[in-house]
């Protein structure tokens, strides 16, 4: 991995760590590695990649159901919540006893996410 790439995974696990949605792991069953992809604007995007993991995961049988549907059930109530889709998928907690199954691996060393990455098979799309 390039020098740009290595300084750009430093800094987004660094970010991460500060904002407490990953922390370090030590011993794992499931690690998946880091790629780095370029954005239009000619910045790097730190994406970890789960296939082996999307590989052992049965798809879910109830998928979340499209905004259509939530905007027609949401109509009549006083009080509507919503998640803030600038950081979206950071705000759903993982589940503690599946937080090691989204380890990923740098070169400083592993770390596994506190809350719902991206790229995971049923987690849908904000």
């Amino acid at each position: 991995m390039g020098t740009e790439r290595k300084l750009t995974v430093e800094k987004e696990v660094a970010k991460f760590l500060e904002a407490k949605f990953i922390r370090e792991i030590q011993y794992t069953t499931w690690l998946a590695n880091v790629v780095m992809v370029k954005k239009a604007n000619g910045k790097w995007r730190m994406c970890t990649d789960y296939t082996n993991l999307n590989k052992a995961c049965p798809k879910d049988a109830y998928p979340l159901p499209n905004i259509d549907r939530l905007v027609d059930g949401a109509s009549g109530h006083n009080m509507l919540t919503f998640l803030d889709a600038y950081s979206g998928y950071n705000q759903i907690q993982m589940h503690p006893q599946d937080e090691e199954k989204t380890a990923f691996i740098t070169d400083s060393a592993n770390y596994c996410y506190r809350v719902m990455p991206f790229g995971l098979k049923n987690v849908g799309t904000m």
